[in-house]
């Protein structure tokens, strides 16, 4: 992958087949209740807070990376920001982390929540660097199904 400047789109069906080969390639997905197909199901039925950034163009479909944001109206959310292995190292984290962080500011939204993996020094670093802060919270959640 070449493309140094991939374009930042809202997600369209066309994208599924490649944001479900990256989710499986950057974050495994080993519990049932993360199943891409579900992911995007329930997320472009609820709202349209989903970019997919495209290599080589419009049009290409090479998805390449990814960000969902979610907002309740008081709080916003992000989620399933991911990028390929070979365009790391060129903001492009950064430019999806900044789409969404637009989007969710013209909103009205204020605060912005996201979650990561404790034991993930590399992800929180790039958070950091995003002007991010660890706060003292206690993570819950609880399983419906």
């Amino acid at each position: 992958m070449t493309d140094n400047h991939p374009a930042i789109l809202p997600f369209e069906d066309r994208h599924r087949d490649g944001v479900t080969a990256l989710w499986r390639a950057v974050f495994g997905y080993p519990a049932d209740y993360n199943e891409p197909g579900f992911v995007i199901d329930a997320k472009v039925a609820r709202d349209r807070l989903f970019w997919v950034a495209e290599a080589g163009g419009e049009e290409s479909g090479l998805v390449v990376g990814t960000i969902m944001a979610g907002y309740d109206g008081h709080r916003g959310w992000i989620y399933s920001l991911a990028v390929h292995p070979d365009q790391r190292g060129r903001r492009l984290g950064t430019r999806l982390l900044d789409r969404a962080l637009a989007e969710l500011k013209a909103l009205g939204c204020v605060k912005v929540n996201l979650q990561i993996l404790e034991s993930n020094e590399t992800v929180r670093r790039f958070y950091e660097a995003n002007g991010f802060t660890v706060e003292p919270r206690l993570s819950m959640g609880r399983r419906l199904d």
